[in-house]
């Protein structure tokens, strides 16, 4: 007999009765037994867990939006932490901060939407260590003593942004009672502190005076003012301090002057903020407003004496002093033309550039054995987009112009100090005065990088001759050859011919015996003296 097939109303009617089973079955197990207890709690720990999770998630978004307000109050920007010290040369960027914190209230987050953060950090290791762990982005040095960190700093590709400014009185040179010049340090003890802006001060003047490192003691010190309380316990004759430290030794040790300082040796030591590379690569544009912005306060700051209130109320603050405490004439706070000139884009600039002094101070530290190693050269370490991709212009914003000196007659500049003097031996032809191609590449080999590192001190230049041969033609010839070597200064190099003191002394000054070939050729000498005002 055939199976009845059932009609698709049966089949779905015992379908849906199954499933009512199987539901009201599984119901009453989950209410009614272990295994439901346990289902349950599984559940319930579930639910917990993606509820916890979700709150976290809303925590962390709220952090994150948090920490872009409190460091761009609203705007999503970052805040360009920038490591100091206490020096007053860095006031261009802190006058147009408006102070040291980042702030809304700055110049730069209202002209330029970016926040700023001047950290102050005295001691350069600790400085350099976080420079290393990114805690700040800009570090200051001075470009004359870069080359003796680089080693430590290399593998984070350092490069140096902009000048900030050139130290301007902030360094001098303090000596004992009977040292009035720099050949008087000769076999002396000098406290210095190696490697330093001080160290390449004291390397210039000490060659200015024809003299090396290796014609005086060196007392290592820890800092410059270490190098002064050893002046003042008079445990040197000379140090290497800064302001007011030199002044407190003068007051304190009888007889004590300054030799020297940097407002003669004004373009020794500069001021550079650097940057990793990858880090300057990034973040150019907010690099760019930071340098049109401190340019702008550094040109203000110049402009006039409420501005320069302003600056010293704030570097008092932010530095914990009195106003009077800060001495801001002791810089220069470069300008956008200063920056032009100091990466070598003006062309008609003659005075120091940033990559002969830092040519010169590398081959300087290197031969005196403290760099190890290769050093690169200023093409690879400079970073010159900033200063070349500024559209800063205006009279505000030139380049310091060399200065002017008054006119002065000779007899008024041989009664003028001498601070330090260097012989040159220039070679002339029998009788002549003219400078021939070597005598040219030798003075701008022993003297010119001198002549514009000491750019505010006058120049003495005294001809000086043998014996042989009449007196009076002799001197007249040395004063003809001295005025020749002050006309190719003035020409090929710029200076100011009011800057020069020019004096025939023909055989009077020998330093050597005459009655030799070679003392002869030892006092046919040209000297080099730079003079106190």
């Amino acid at each position: 007999m055939a199976k009845q097939r059932l009609t698709f109303f049966s089949r779905m009617l015992i379908t849906l009765a199954i499933v009512a089973a199987l539901f009201f079955g599984g119901k009453w197990l989950i209410d009614n037994t272990a295994l439901g207890d346990l289902v349950n709690a599984d559940k319930t720990n579930t639910t917990q867990t993606d509820t916890a999770d979700a709150r976290d998630n809303n925590s962390n978004n709220s952090d994150r939006a948090n920490t872009r307000n409190n460091n761009s109050g609203g705007d999503d920007i970052d805040v360009i932490r920038i490591g100091v010290v206490d020096w007053v040369g860095y006031a261009g960027g802190q006058y147009f901060n408006e102070g040291f914190e980042a702030s809304t209230e700055s110049r730069f987050y209202k002209e330029y939407g970016i926040k700023v953060d001047f950290k102050v950090i005295n001691d350069p290791e600790a400085s350099l260590a976080a420079w290393k762990r990114g805690d700040i982005d800009l570090h200051w040095y001075t470009l004359d003593a870069f080359p003796t960190i680089y080693e430590g700093i290399k593998d984070y590709d350092p490069v140096v942004l902009f000048q900030a400014d050139w130290s301007r009185g902030g360094d001098a040179i303090v000596a004992r009672r009977g040292i009035n010049k720099v050949a008087d340090l000769k076999g002396k003890k000098v406290a210095v502190t190696e490697r330093t802006p001080s160290h390449s001060f004291l390397l210039w003047l000490l060659d200015a005076g024809g003299l090396t490192q290796d014609d005086i003691e060196i007392v290592a010190t820890s800092d410059a003012i270490q190098a002064g309380d050893f002046f003042k316990s008079q445990r040197v004759d000379a140090a290497v301090t800064w302001s007011p430290t030199d002044e407190e030794c003068v007051n304190t040790v009888p007889g004590a002057r300054i030799l020297d300082n940097t407002r003669n040796a004004s373009h020794i030591i500069a001021d550079i903020f650097f940057a990793k590379r990858d880090y300057a690569k990034k973040n150019k544009e907010n690099l760019q407003k930071l340098y049109d912005g401190w340019m702008k306060g550094a040109a203000e700051i110049a402009s006039n004496k409420a501005n320069r209130a302003k600056a010293k109320k704030i570097l008092a603050e932010g530095l914990g002093y009195t106003p009077n405490d800060i001495l801001l004439q002791n810089a220069r706070h470069t300008t956008h033309g200063d920056n032009l000139n100091f990466f070598g884009r003006n062309t008609d600039y003659k005075g120091v550039k940033a990559d002969a002094l830092y040519r010169q101070m590398t081959d300087t530290y290197t031969e005196l054995g403290y760099i190890k190693g290769r050093i690169p050269s200023w093409r690879e370490i400079a970073f010159p987009n900033l200063v070349d991709y500024s559209s800063l212009s205006g009279a505000e914003h030139e380049g310091e112009a060399s200065k002017i000196f008054a006119p002065i007659t000779e007899v008024e500049g041989g009664k003028k100090e001498a601070i330090a003097s260097k012989p040159v031996s220039i070679s002339f032809r029998s009788g002549e005065f003219q400078l021939d191609e070597n005598a040219k590449y030798i003075i701008d080999k022993e003297f010119v990088e001198i002549a514009k590192a000491f750019g505010s001190a006058r120049i003495r230049i005294e001809g000086n001759t043998d014996n042989v041969g009449n007196r009076a033609n002799n001197v007249s010839l040395s004063k003809k050859r001295a005025n020749s070597v002050r006309d190719y200064l003035v020409s090929e190099h710029s200076m100011d011919s009011n800057r020069f003191i020019v004096k025939g002394n023909g055989p009077d000054k020998p330093v050597a015996d005459n009655s030799t070939p070679k003392g002869r050729a030892d006092n046919r000498r040209t000297d080099f003296e730079l003079v106190r005002e």
